[in-house]
């Protein structure tokens, strides 16, 4: 794998038709393993003048916030500088030059930016359902398992087990059993193909780590925030809501709010990173577990205009539905007032509506008329790009709601554009599988307490 990618590289240097692997913007751990393989495996099994060339669909820079893509390719020994990133190929002058063909992996979808890039769409691999009407004129293989990384896996197997070796295998291996929750059948996300899949890939390479260990590992990195900045910290896992020119960002971070607030500068960051992305408002919601295995989860809200700081603050001080139970915490800093959350089940995407209710009350006494919410982004980018990536899935005045992949959100389900999202398999985000620990936690807590 590893010299395959090297050649990639240096074919993008050559004038040359290009078929480009394309994950989904997400770029995921399953998306980018599926890209990798699925363009490893045609080129090795494709005439000899044909260059396929696997793409990640993120800039580069955007790497680092994926800490489960960045933790596995150091595992099996993968550069970074060897991969190919979105900003790295202009795929929109290889098309107007005759010299592009798409496969797109983990996704069917083209964003408007590249709805000109249709017409080059030679191939979809994907486990998320198609609607009929909707199929690309082109070879479509859709099956619902719980991995991408699945049917890649069978399609190498079935046509060219000889080419798999040890690292390619590692890859697949290791996002399936992330994919698939450990394989876990309570939690009802692998189907009897992924079980099959890992098993061949086990009985091939019977010195792939331990499954649980893996899991473990890949789990632990996703969370890990240690390594980054604090504008890597808030765009990891953000979402936003747009409303009458006001604009209030919500990102959950995996760490004592505490150590967040302990961090170098800090206050500096949160000012340029709110004036960069003309943000009024940050709501960090952090979220971790203590010494006791029990979930706690704490709440910042960082704006210099008062009145709007104050309005947050009091809607969500007396909500009781639902009942945040919040305690101050104190803070040195001005405009930044800070709070335990008592009641731990309460998730950033019941936190949403609380927002959009304190925006109106806000708007209300500005004498500002609220109408309706307008739609939103996706946080991370810039508010012309946030506009172009939005579409008629977003729910009005919210951008995706936290059941969705983090940063950025999985793209819609079809090549066109009106689609509804993902209708298939349940979306495992890191917010959504700390819940499923809180709701574990608590019980055994219970249970504890009653024996």
């Amino acid at each position: 794998m590893e010299d395959y990618l090297q050649g990639c590289r240096a074919a993008l240097q050559e004038s040359r038709p290009l078929h480009v692997v394309l994950g989904n913007e997400a770029c995921d751990l399953d998306s980018m393993v599926s890209a990798l393989a699925l363009a490893f495996y045609l080129a090795k099994t494709t005439e000899a003048e044909e260059v396929f060339v696997p793409v990640l669909n993120i800039k580069r820079s955007e790497l680092p916030l994926r800490g489960d893509n960045v933790f596995f390719l150091q595992k099996v020994h993968i550069p970074e500088s060897i991969l190919i990133f979105r900003d790295e190929i202009d795929l929109h002058a290889l098309h107007q030059a005759g010299q592009l063909t798409l496969i797109l992996v983990d996704h069917h979808v083209l964003p408007k930016s590249d709805t000109a890039l249709e017409e080059t769409v030679a191939e979809v691999l994907d486990h998320r359902p198609i609607e009929q009407k909707h199929c690309p004129p082109c070879h479509v293989s859709v099956e619902l398992v719980g991995s991408c990384a699945t049917l890649v896996t069978e399609r190498i197997l079935q046509g060219a087990p000889e080419i798999l070796d040890r690292q390619t295998a590692a890859l697949l291996h290791g996002t399936i059993i992330l994919d698939c929750v450990n394989m876990d059948l309570k939690i009802g996300k692998a189907t009897l193909k992924d079980s099959k899949y890992v098993e061949k890939l086990e009985a091939l390479f019977p010195d792939l780590p331990n499954r649980s260990d893996i899991f473990d590992s890949l789990q632990k990195a996703k969370f890990d925030v240690s390594g980054l900045t604090t504008e890597q910290m808030l765009r990891k896992d953000q979402k936003t809501i747009y409303r009458q020119g006001t604009k209030v960002a919500i990102s959950t971070i995996y760490m004592d709010l505490e150590a967040f607030l302990q961090r170098s500068g800090l206050i500096a960051d949160l000012h340029a990173f709110c004036q960069a992305h003309s943000y009024d408002v940050l709501v960090a919601m952090t979220i971790f577990f203590n010494m006791n295995n029990e979930p706690v989860r704490q709440l910042a809200i960082f704006c210099p205009h008062v009145a709007l700081r104050m309005t947050i603050c009091g809607v969500l001080e007396r909500s009781d539905a639902p009942s945040l139970k919040l305690t101050s915490i104190p803070s040195t800093h001005p405009n930044l007032q800070a709070y335990l959350q008592g009641n731990t089940q309460v998730s950033r995407k019941n936190l949403l509506p609380l927002l959009q209710e304190a925006l109106s009350a806000y708007l209300d006494s500005m004498q500002i008329p609220a109408g309706p919410p307008e739609i939103v982004g996706v946080s991370r980018e810039q508010v012309d790009k946030e506009m172009n990536r939005a579409g008629n899935s977003l729910i009005p005045g919210v951008s995706q709601d936290e059941e969705d992949p983090p940063l950025p959100p999985t793209p819609m389900n079809s090549l066109v554009d009106e689609c509804p999202l993902d209708q298939g398999l349940p979306k495992l985000s890191a917010e959504a599988i700390f819940e499923k620990c809180s709701q574990i936690s608590l019980s055994r807590s219970t249970t504890a307490s009653l024996s």
